[in-house]
């Protein structure tokens, strides 16, 4: 069941493979997630040593659930991940063109995991290919609809 997506990660990259990292979570931060409070639309995911942390996720607090603590919404969060996954995606982060950016956020066996993906930038006229594609699908689909009245 998926929390939160980024869709313009799918705008602004071909996304090549998919892995499915756990989150190190303060139990506020999990409470807000599970209300939705969430965003990731402007996050990126970097390499640190042989770590893997996510920078710019925003996770608002929620006034109830966090009144001793003084949160951090934006502050830097660990991704769990397996190490022949991390050594697999330092390879390919090193070579030329090759980012990893947070896809969505979703629930696996009630945790809540981030969906990462490994990809290659869009250039502009990328862009406007996917546009006009996903145009027709939708003029090819309403043609349809139509005929079948």
């Amino acid at each position: 069941m998926s929390i939160i997506d980024n869709r313009k990660a799918f705008h602004e990259y071909f996304i090549e493979e998919r892995f499915e990292a756990g989150l190190v979570l303060e139990g506020w931060e999990v409470k807000a997630i599970r209300d939705g409070r969430a965003q990731i639309k402007e996050a990126y995911v970097v390499l640190r040593g042989d770590q893997i942390h996510v920078i710019g996720m925003h996770i608002s607090p929620l006034p109830t659930a966090s009144t001793h603590i003084k949160p951090d919404p934006v502050r830097t969060r660990k991704l769990l991940l397996h190490a022949e996954e991390i050594s697999k995606l330092i390879g390919k982060v090193e070579r030329a063109g090759f980012t990893l950016v947070p896809l969505d956020l979703h629930y696996t066996r009630g945790r809540v995991k981030m969906e990462i993906g490994l990809a290659k930038g869009k250039k502009q006229y990328d862009k406007r290919e996917t546009e006009k594609e996903r145009d027709w699908d939708r003029e090819k689909q309403r043609l349809m609809r139509d005929k079948v009245r």
